[in-house]
Order: C-alpha cells, then structure tokens, then sequence
C-alpha cells in the first residue's frame, strides 16, 4: 500500500481525479478523520469533508506512473 495526501477542492478537480484513477486495476480508498470511502465513488467523496487534505490508500507498490498522474492533486504532509 502507499499512502498519499491529496487535496479535492472543488468539484472540477474531484472529476479529474476520479477520472484519473478509475485508469488503474487498483483498489483506492480515500480517508477523512474516521471515515474511509472508495475513491472511485464520486458521491462517497463529496460525503467527505472537503475543506482538508485527505489521506489516499492505494493498494499497490510504487507505480511511478501512478506518482505522476497524481501530482495535481498532492499536497506536502501537514499542509
């Protein structure tokens, strides 16, 4: 699993990203405070909290390709 922190501000950048990841074969869950959701479910993110970095679990190892696509929506650890 590699962890991730990203940010989904507005409803553009949620579409993107679901968009993005629905590419891989990957499993990927989305987890704010004590809530975990599919990452791929576009309603299970707006039911989130959405003013906050939100942690990404993807159940894979190191996908480079993964890490690039990816970059739009990263945010530095404890931004």
């Amino acid at each position: 699993m590699t962890k991730y922190t990203v940010l989904l501000n507005s409803i553009e950048k949620i579409k993107n990203f679901v968009n993005t990841i629905t590419r891989y074969p990957y499993d990927f869950d989305l987890v704010s405070g004590r809530y975990t959701i599919d990452a791929k479910s576009i309603m299970g993110i707006f039911s989130l909290d959405l003013t906050h970095p939100l942690d990404l679990c993807a159940y894979t190892d190191g996908d480079e390709k993964l890490q690039e696509d990816l970059k739009p929506y990263l945010v530095e650890k404890g931004a």
